[in-house]
């Protein structure tokens, strides 16, 4: 882990105030920015009633094109880091330069997580199990006060097993792309050791990575509830499709800048090049290697 620099446990509180202070640098910039990624990604929400085939295949393309945008916000910040302003425009840049397929190949430990989670399931549980499971909750969601015999005999002991294996599973697949973006866009990384050198990065500074873990939850909540009183509040005159929309994208107009500023002062301290991790043109891919 050599080419990765340990930092101390309180930096994770300093990653979040890191983001927090890009966002204060470039506020209209930043705040539009993540606004429009809340559109983009909220789209679907219009579509779920009235086209349910639209809404799941736009958003399957949308979950493609996500890291491709938020590596374009990960540009963003590195303009405002330099005393640059941030635009929407900037989200396009994870199409520039052979960047596309390595940001979407972030992708990839998502889907090789998901295989897992199923297949430990199954093994673990058992499928006649999972049928019992499955029978007795949709037993249960008919009743006001579910029978707590309509859950005897289910293996609870492997159920939770599982459950601890699906959190320590999660927290590795987000170790793999905490970083990675960074690397792909600002270092012009294949993304493959990109991800590799983000789970180094992330194990070697274990403590910060829990400080950092528990206090974004913590602000993610904080601002989820606000974003849920602003879409209720517009709910309230356009329906509740369109409520859930603004919710939406006034909660990533705050959210994402802060999210996304942490993750880039996180690469900086972590993992950026000595010269302060300037775009490098010359060596940044210009094909498709992953």
């Amino acid at each position: 882990m050599s080419d990765v620099r340990k930092v101390a446990a309180g930096a994770g509180a300093e990653w979040l105030l890191g983001g927090f202070g890009l966002l204060r640098k470039a506020p209209t910039g930043l705040l539009a920015t993540g606004a429009v990624l809340g559109l983009v990604t909220g789209l679907p929400l219009l579509l779920a009633e009235a086209a349910p085939g639209m809404f799941l295949g736009l958003q399957a393309l949308i979950m493609l094109l996500t890291p491709v945008l938020l590596g374009g916000f990960v540009y963003a910040m590195h303009q405002v880091d330099r005393g640059g302003a941030a635009s929407p425009a900037h989200l396009l840049e994870g199409f520039r330069n052979g960047r596309t397929l390595p940001l979407m190949a972030q992708l990839v430990p998502q889907v090789a997580f998901g295989i897992a989670a199923v297949l430990l399931l199954v093994l673990m549980v058992g499928v006649d199990q999972l049928q019992t499971l499955a029978a007795a909750m949709e037993a249960a969601q008919g009743q006001a006060n579910p029978d707590p015999a309509l859950f005897a005999g289910l293996p609870a002991g492997r159920l939770l097993l599982w459950m601890l294996l699906v959190i320590v599973l999660v927290i590795a697949v987000y170790f793999y792309t905490f970083v990675a973006s960074p690397q792909i866009m600002l270092e012009g990384r294949p993304a493959f050791a990109a991800m590799g050198r983000s789970f180094r990065a992330c194990l070697r500074n274990l403590p910060a990575m829990l400080v950092f873990i528990l206090l974004t939850l913590l602000v993610a909540v904080l601002m989820s509830v606000a974003g849920q009183v602003v879409g209720a509040l517009f709910g309230m005159v356009g329906g509740v499709l369109v409520g859930a929309l603004v919710g939406q994208i006034a909660l990533m107009a705050v959210l994402m800048p802060v999210v996304i500023g942490s993750i880039y002062t996180a690469w900086s301290q972590m993992l950026a090049p000595a010269a302060g991790g300037a775009i490098d043109h010359a060596t940044t891919n210009a094909g498709i290697e992953l």
